[in-house]
């Protein structure tokens, strides 16, 4: 390993050193801990608020609390398969400003898209076995439906699309995480153009593509796609070439989200099985290297290769989905997790 970068691992934050004996359910009981508790390492640390966007759970009840964007007027909104209400709108200070959505039983996915001044949500409903396009309101402009089209599938079952990818031409990329492990080109008109990856082994096929993003960072944009099961990260052209494979062993990620030079990951668990409530928070840096993992353990590599990681303090259950606002602060979802609301985590 290269001096410097031994070096900058030395830099981590001790922080956990002293809290991780402390599960999360024990920060709740203790209320004067709340304010600085802290986790993350090196440049990304994080003090921990585990009252933000708490709500009462007759008038606005959750189930999972699966992703979360931010909109363009800063407003932070959540996604849940409670069909109560779909979709809540919170302000940054974690006030409800609007609820909507009664129809989506397997709300999994949400991604935000500006096209031409407006901003449209797309929901991967995993039940409906659909993507819905909608305005942040929750009017709803188009369906994507199964693939039949496509070839690769029977029947409409088989097609479990768990996360999407809006282009700036419109052009939207469906992952297929829970079916087939497809992903499914389309263009603004919902006409299908392309279909790669699929079930397999191989750096161009996934076992669990559970989520999707365009990544920015490149000098071309390309594709960050999640093999959840094999604990990696790939990258591929938008035209579906694989291009890379960054091997995170220990963690279980759910959709990459790039934000300026960095990529944010939540890490359902770091072992099996699925309910484990091992997981925490990865982050990278503009090398794809781990540089912090907020409730999880100081990123250490080796001859170039990034040793196993782990959860190291109980703060997170299930974490699902990671949103990041402009002042760097994270809000973290949660899967499976006793149907609490989201975790905001402050940047210090």
């Amino acid at each position: 390993m290269p001096n410097s970068r031994r070096a900058f691992i030395k830099k981590s934050t001790t922080a956990l050193a002293t809290t991780a004996i402390l599960p999360w359910y024990s920060i709740l009981r203790k209320k004067e801990k709340r304010s600085d508790f802290t986790i993350g390492h090196n440049s990304h640390q994080y003090k921990v608020d585990l009252n933000w966007g708490n709500l009462d759970a007759k008038r606005y009840p959750v189930n999972d609390c699966h992703e979360m964007v931010q909109d363009s007027k800063g407003r932070i909104i959540l996604l849940t398969n409670e069909t109560k209400n779909n979709i809540i709108v919170y302000d940054k200070s974690g006030k409800v400003l609007n609820t909507w959505g009664n129809d989506y039983p397997g709300a999994h996915g949400l991604t935000i898209s500006n096209e031409g001044g407006e901003e449209f949500l797309y929901i991967a409903d995993n039940n409906r076995h659909e993507v819905i396009k909608t305005t942040l309101d929750g009017k709803e402009i188009m369906t994507l439906s199964w693939p039949e089209e496509s070839g690769k599938y029977k029947e409409a079952s088989q097609y479990i699309p768990t996360e999407t990818a809006v282009l700036p031409n419109g052009d939207i990329y469906i992952a297929d995480g829970y079916g087939e492990q497809y992903i499914l080109h389309y263009n603004s008109k919902g006409e299908l153009l392309n279909v790669f990856g699929g079930r397999g082994e191989g750096d161009a096929h996934f076992d669990n593509a559970h989520g999707i993003c365009l990544d920015t960072r490149t000098f071309r944009p390309t594709l960050l796609i999640s093999a959840r099961q094999r604990n990696q990260l790939k990258r591929f052209s938008l035209e579906g070439r694989h291009l890379l494979t960054i091997d995170l062993p220990g963690a279980f990620i759910c959709r990459p989200v790039v934000d300026d030079k960095n990529v944010y990951m939540a890490v359902l668990v770091s072992r099996p099985p699925f309910d484990s409530q091992s997981g925490y928070i990865c982050i990278l840096d503009e090398n794809n290297q781990v540089i912090s993992n907020p409730a999880g353990s100081i990123p250490t590599y080796e001859n170039n290769k990034l040793q196993k990681i782990y959860q190291t303090v109980k703060v997170f259950q299930h974490p699902h989905d990671v949103c990041v606002d402009e002042d760097k602060n994270l809000y973290v979802a949660q899967w499976n997790s006793g149907k609490t609301y989201p975790v905001k985590l402050v940047r210090v």
